[in-house]
């Protein structure tokens, strides 16, 4: 995403990143950014949150309307349901969900495979 944005905006159109991953956008840089501390795939709030989300959509294009300067970063002041406690969770291997998870990647591939045989040009969703 954040490759997208510079090259659109060197292209004379301005952006605005939403996401969960300061990490990597402060190695990269993005000339705006919104940071929402959610889960990844959520980056707007949590689903169903409809003034939650318009919120953060307002944020990020004020943000977009008022940066005056490169790589400027701004943080939601909203949390995830409250609680911050989902990265606790968020990716965690243990060994009592180890063998689950293998399955289910083993079959995510399974079907990966089959998809491509009987489509080679098709695109396959991520979960």
């Amino acid at each position: 995403m954040s490759l997208v944005a510079r090259y659109l905006e060197n292209s004379g159109i301005p952006t605005v990143v939403v996401g969960s991953a300061l990490d990597i956008i402060e190695h990269v840089g993005v000339p705006r950014y919104l940071h929402t501390d959610f889960p990844l795939g959520n980056p707007l709030g949590t689903p169903y949150d409809r003034e939650m989300q318009r919120q953060h959509v307002d944020m990020a294009l004020d943000l977009l309307d008022k940066a005056s300067q490169a790589n400027t970063v701004s943080r939601s002041p909203f949390s995830w349901q409250g609680d911050a406690g989902w990265r606790d969770d968020y990716s965690r291997v243990t060994d009592a969900n180890r063998a689950a998870l293998a399955a289910a990647g083993e079959a995510r591939r399974a079907k990966q495979r089959a998809m491509k045989k009987t489509n080679p040009k098709q695109q396959i969703p991520m979960p």
